[in-house]
């Protein structure tokens, strides 16, 4: 990939899991959380360092107790370096 992207997560609604795309254009410290409408931290998906690529993670709705979370909105974001993108789902139940 030529620039960081945060794609938009598939299926959107979902129920259980969803899929989230991101491409890094080159390797360093990736962080993606999920978060509720209130601004709380629901789920730390990612917290590492990658290489450059396209990649994907899963979420299954779950916080990071292992707990299912409601159904609703929610806000989820990447941060790599100094690049920040923020994207919304939404959970069906």
């Amino acid at each position: 990939p030529e620039v960081f992207a945060l794609h938009q997560n598939y299926p959107n609604p979902f129920n259980p899991t969803t899929q989230i795309r991101y491409d890094l254009p080159k390797n360093g410290l990736i962080s993606i959380n999920i978060y509720d409408v209130m601004g709380r931290k629901i789920k730390s998906l990612i917290n590492m360092k990658q290489d450059a690529g396209y990649r994907s993670i899963n979420w299954n709705a779950v916080n990071d107790m292992g707990q299912p979370v409601s159904a609703g909105m929610y806000i989820y974001t990447i941060q790599a370096g100094g690049f920040r993108q923020t994207r919304k789902m939404v959970l069906l139940k």
